[in-house]
């Protein structure tokens, strides 16, 4: 169970930094500080899959960051099996997978040395690492390149093998940031079909994306983050009536309608 409340992450905004006109009107910009993520909530079950969505610089890669660790947050916590990060920070990095467009693999190692480095790093022993290569090369169809650089790999081939980099120590809960951005119909499926074999696991995944049709096929629940405020958070038949691609999205433009009406948000549907 992942239980995230009221998080909250502010930015100090450089004196002499140049902002475009549409950052100058952002209220999250207040007394020299961008707030980033301002308040944010949400919960992720045992094989419950759960979509984080919202516009573009909403705040979704920052609440990743900071459930992954990277990023400290200023409020809030984040509490995973009943362990919190501020506490056992170590313990909960060991916990979870975490893919974003930051993640990084040596491009001139293959993608089999990259994931024995990783698992090495993790203190997997050798025949731990042969079983989860193993697993994963089906999983993600990691086969037919595994040999290769990662310097000749194609962007979806190299998404593949960052996802498999990322949970190479078999971690209890899976963090994604738009895994699926720019690949082809086959990688896409392939990072899908993965995240569907993890719910089966038993495991909660937290991914954002901005494609509906795979909110629609993939999530149990939804978490709708605008100008870094839950505004929604619950299944999709809450949200929408119903799981279709359309109704989401008109669901969605509605949420943005009402928060530019009221700059203040609200969060609702938190059980």
């Amino acid at each position: 169970m992942i239980i995230v409340e009221g998080l909250a992450k502010r930015f100090a905004i450089p004196k002499s930094g140049e902002m475009t006109q549409c950052k100058r009107l952002d209220p999250r910009l207040q007394d020299g500080f961008f707030n980033s993520v301002q308040s944010v909530s949400f919960r992720a079950r045992p094989g419950e899959v759960l979509g984080l969505l919202g516009p573009n610089g909403a705040g979704k890669t920052t609440v990743l960051r900071m459930l992954s660790g990277v990023l400290t947050p200023d409020r809030g916590s984040i509490e995973i099996n009943g362990h919190q990060w501020h506490k056992q920070p170590e313990r909960m990095r060991r916990q979870i997978g975490f893919l974003s467009a930051s993640t990084s693999l040596y491009e001139r190692l293959s993608v089999e040395e990259n994931l024995v480095y990783f698992g090495q790093l993790y203190g997997l022993s050798p025949a731990q690492i042969t079983n989860r290569i193993d697993t994963l090369s089906s999983q993600l169809e990691l086969a037919p390149f595994l040999q290769r650089k990662v310097v000749e790999l194609s962007l979806g081939m190299k998404q593949r093998a960052g996802i498999a980099r990322a949970v190479i120590h078999q971690p209890e809960v899976i963090v994604l940031d738009e895994p699926t951005t720019g690949l082809d119909i086959m990688s896409a499926q392939a990072v899908l079909d993965f995240i569907h074999s993890q719910k089966q696991q038993n495991r909660p995944v937290i991914f954002s994306t901005h494609r509906l049709e795979e909110v629609s096929l993939l999530c149990d629940r939804i978490a709708v983050v605008m100008q870094g405020l839950c505004v929604f958070e619950g299944s999709l038949t809450e949200f929408a009536g119903s799981r279709d691609p359309n109704a989401l999205r008109e669901a969605f433009v509605g949420c943005q309608q009402r928060l530019s009406q009221s700059p203040q948000g609200h969060t609702r549907g938190v059980a």
